[in-house]
């Protein structure tokens, strides 16, 4: 088993159940073309969020990590006719691709992208006292999952649905000695939320085109 079965097969998948969008198409090469990081989720990966955004029949959307604004395409296309987005982003050059991708798509009055720390962006929406969120999607620096999940838990409801990506980290995840920041970053989320009774959740390892990793798959109860 290798990554080029593991792409293989991901393209396999995408031919199925992937139809070509060309503002998906376009925000990948634009992205790359400004010379940000090949991190965003797959493809087949983004039709997960936007099929789990809709089973939980979310209209309030929080994502934290925009980078290029694919994950975001992927996620505002669940969104009902009076559904928001809410996006942060710390690199303002980031925020400035993803804001042309998100608008070319077709999206630019359903998102609104946040750029600065992602912790300060949360307590500045506690803050504000924004409506609660139905689906909230982290994917940015693992150091900070932690308090990204803290701070998400007091903008969430029962029955808000979070996800949790790259948590497995090739494997990594498993070693208490590791000397990588992430790992230990990743560590110390997911006990912060194995001993939460707050949430329900879960883990799922992932293999495909970008590698073996996995996302944590979280639920505010009812």
């Amino acid at each position: 088993m290798n990554n080029e079965l593991w792409t293989s097969v991901d393209d396999y998948i995408d031919d199925l159940f992937v139809p070509q969008d060309q503002a998906l198409d376009d925000a990948l090469r634009d992205s790359t073309a400004a010379g940000l990081p090949p991190i965003n989720v797959a493809p087949n990966q983004g039709k997960l969020l936007e099929l789990l955004a809709k089973l939980n029949r979310s209209r309030r959307i929080l994502e934290i990590g925009t980078l290029g604004g694919y994950s975001t395409i992927w996620m505002a296309q669940s969104l009902p006719d009076d559904g928001e987005l809410i996006s942060l982003e710390l690199d303002l050059h980031h925020a400035a691709v993803a804001r042309e991708n998100i608008d070319r798509a077709g999206f630019g009055s359903k998102v609104d992208i946040r750029v600065g720390p992602a912790a300060d962006s949360l307590r500045d929406l506690i803050t504000e006292g924004v409506e609660p969120f139905d689906f909230v999607f982290i994917d940015a620096d693992k150091e900070g999952y932690s308090e990204y999940f803290t701070l998400s838990m007091e903008l969430s409801r029962p029955g808000t649905v979070i996800v949790a990506d790259n948590v497995v980290r090739d494997g990594a995840v498993t070693d208490p000695t590791s000397s990588d920041e992430r790992v230990q970053g990743v560590r110390k989320f997911l006990d912060l939320v194995a001993a939460d009774e707050r949430v329900e959740g879960t883990v799922i390892q992932t293999v495909g085109s970008k590698g073996y990793d996995g996302f944590a798959l979280l639920r505010v109860p009812d």
